[in-house]
């Protein structure tokens, strides 16, 4: 009864937050002066009208909003009004792929390299490895994955020649974007851990296993990271939207053929429809990431079944 009483909560916040999400894109696009034909050049007045028509830019707002969450409802979200013959659907499915390997190529990054370098921070407090790692994390947040990506071009493929500069097809073209992509939830990640397993080394348990004989790799892996991952699982829903919406960038950078170019294009042009559907798309994961992890917390962490037990839903503290 708990875990239903939870999961119909987070599916309600995820429907409602869906929703405002749609009404808000919907309603930037209309109040931001101008069109998707606004920059078409000496088309006569005739041929705009049609073309208005025939995408149903010339019925009343409240009518294109009904059929906009219809579209969203049934996933079928229309033409692009500027690449002709392609709709919003094919373009995800063509760019997604691209964008969701990378951002698998960062997230692995980020996770294994982040905890690793939190660990070994927490593990040496105070000494030079920690020290080192810091300052690792401190560039990682300091600088901008766009600076970055061109560093890293500059220093390893015009000067080095050991990777390509941009494009896409093999892996040693996506080992750059994803560094520069995974330089900053590495960083985040490996303060948290660092900062968690600091509180968790000096808890009366820890020293009691210790004091018991119990090997350190045995107290890291059994004690120590198992209780100082709730932080970091918690912030996995961000670190997905940190790495969606930072490709963008990345991918333009590299010449990547991912979601991101065709978002970015997408603004431009004012495509209504491509804007809106892409949107929708990113939102849906995000929000399904957050989903996801809020159902591994509730798991991992017996407080908050003791919340919804006494009736009260507000997050522990």
């Amino acid at each position: 009864m708990i875990l239903i009483r939870f999961f119909g909560k987070k599916i309600g916040i995820l429907f409602l937050s869906l929703f405002l999400v749609a009404s808000l894109t919907f309603l930037l696009l209309k109040i931001i002066p101008g069109d998707p034909f606004a920059q078409e050049q000496a088309v006569p007045e005739e041929i705009l009208k049609s073309m208005y028509k025939h995408y149903g830019l010339d019925k009343p707002w409240y009518e294109q909003y009904v059929n906009y969450l219809k579209e969203i409802i049934t996933w079928n979200l229309g033409p692009s009004f500027k690449y002709e013959g392609r709709t919003v659907n094919e373009i995800i499915k063509e760019g997604f792929p691209v964008s969701l390997t990378l951002g698998a190529e960062a997230l692995f990054l980020s996770l294994s390299v982040g905890i690793s370098l939190g660990s070994i921070a927490a593990l040496y407090r105070s000494r030079w490895q920690d020290h080192v790692c810091m300052v690792i994390a401190v560039l990682g947040i300091s600088i901008p994955n766009f600076i970055l990506a061109s560093f890293l071009q500059y220093i390893f493929a015009m000067k080095l020649s050991i990777l390509p500069v941009a494009r896409w097809g093999s892996f040693a073209q996506s080992i750059l974007p994803a560094v520069s992509l995974a330089a900053l939830p590495t960083a985040f990640i490996a303060r948290l851990t660092r900062a968690n397993m600091v509180e968790v080394l000096e808890q009366d348990y820890i020293l009691t296993a210790k004091a018991k004989g119990l090997s350190t790799t045995k107290t890291l892996f059994k004690h120590v990271l198992k209780n100082s991952m709730l932080t970091v699982i918690t912030y996995l829903a961000p670190l997905c939207s940190a790495i969606l919406t930072g490709s963008f960038v990345v991918e333009k950078i590299f010449g990547i053929p991912g979601l991101g170019g065709w978002f970015v294009t997408s603004i431009t042009n004012r495509d209504y429809t491509v804007i809106m559907g892409v949107t929708m798309f990113y939102s849906t994961i995000l929000m399904t990431s957050v989903f996801i992890v809020d159902l591994i917390y509730y798991f991992l962490d017996p407080r908050i079944k003791l919340v919804y037990e006494n009736g009260r839903d507000e997050h522990p503290s």
